[in-house]
């Protein structure tokens, strides 16, 4: 019996931070995990950026709310969901993450939260486990699931590696380069394949 396990920005949505960067004019904040593998660092370096800054959730969920799934994502999804259960495993925040969720049918998320002031500056997060995607697969396999799983980032890798068959999907040069025994693909539709080939009879 399997389950996919998929990560949010850079698969079906942009990178919410880039957005966010490009529209509040702060460049340092394009970086992510594809830059950064520690999470936690990047993270608290981000809300040291927004403090200086002054900025908190609201301007954050006011870009936040005009961002759109990729192209053919939604269609990616419901194709994948009619043949196996599918989880989204994301560093990303409830409070961040609704408006997405929305867009591409309320599929099952897995995340972390914010802990914001009354003026609306986040103060801190609060991580959902200690290695979320890694624990997540791990704690799915022992109830006797088969995971597939596929991300872009650094913080993708544990899980991918840990699967019965994992893939990267649209990952930056670099990290295809250090990963070249895991297959790497494109497109939706190779992603797909991907995944049926994994499943056999089962898709």
């Amino acid at each position: 019996m399997y389950i996919t396990c998929l990560d949010l920005e850079g698969v079906l949505v942009p990178e919410i931070w880039i957005a966010f960067s490009e529209a509040s004019g702060i460049p340092e904040l394009k970086r992510t995990t594809r830059d950064e593998p520690d999470y936690e660092k990047l993270m608290n370096w981000r809300l040291g950026i927004l403090k200086e800054h002054r900025l908190g959730i609201r301007e954050i969920q006011q870009v936040i709310g005009k961002i759109e799934p990729l192209p053919g994502a939604r269609e990616f999804l419901d194709e994948l969901r009619a043949h196996t259960q599918v989880v989204i495993i994301s560093d990303t925040f409830t409070q961040f993450a609704s408006p997405l969720m929305k867009k591409l049918g309320w599929p099952t998320l897995f995340c972390n939260s914010l802990e914001i002031g009354h003026d609306g500056m986040i103060t801190g997060f609060r991580m959902r486990i200690a290695d979320s995607k890694l624990s997540t697969v791990r704690a799915l396999q022992s109830i006797g699931y088969q995971t597939i799983a596929s991300g872009d980032s650094y913080n993708d890798l544990d899980m991918i590696k840990a699967s019965q068959a994992g893939f990267l999907f649209r990952s930056p040069e670099r990290i295809r380069q250090e990963n070249p025994h895991i297959p790497a693909f494109e497109t939706y539709e190779e992603l797909l394949e991907g995944i049926r080939r994994t499943m056999g009879e089962e898709y």
